[in-house]
């Protein structure tokens, strides 16, 4: 009686079937990945934004019960192009006078301070919305009009 011999290895074949089965399953997930970054990046800003607004209309009830302007006159005490690391929409300085319960730091990433007040947020994609912020109506917001539609889409897509 012959007894067969006992394969102790891949052929060489079913290696590189292998590799190719793996390149076409990366091919695919990676773009899926990094689409699902931006619509993350998005989704943080538009929570971010919405939770600057109600801090201003928390400020401004707050504010008309004690007696004092309807409107907060700024939205925190950091200066135009601020470092990394400044907070934004909040004041440091121990008060309830602050937007934000905790502030939005300043990065290169995502959000900056432009000017004193205005403010702008990187929505991924390569797409900045500029949020300027009105301090005799209280308004927070950004051009919906934009010449540059994907700017003007992301802000509409940010306030709504």
């Amino acid at each position: 009686m012959r007894i067969p011999k006992v394969r102790n290895a891949f052929t060489m074949i079913e290696l590189i079937f292998v590799i190719v089965v793996i390149g076409i399953l990366a091919s695919i997930a990676v773009p899926r990945f990094a689409a699902t970054r931006d619509d993350a990046t998005f989704v943080r800003a538009k929570s971010q934004v919405a939770a600057i607004r109600s801090g201003i209309a928390l400020q401004r009830s707050q504010n008309m019960l004690q007696g004092f302007a309807a409107v907060p006159a700024q939205l925190d005490n950091a200066v135009a192009n601020a470092p990394e690391g400044t907070s934004l929409f909040y004041f440091n300085d121990g008060n309830a006078s602050n937007i934000l319960q905790s502030p939005i730091l300043v990065n290169g990433r995502m959000w900056t301070k432009p000017g004193a007040t205005r403010y702008s947020v990187n929505v991924g994609g390569g797409v900045t919305v500029v949020f300027d912020y009105n301090g005799a109506t209280g308004t927070f917001g950004c051009d919906t009009n934009d010449m540059v539609v994907e700017r003007a889409e992301a802000c509409k897509r940010l306030i709504n």
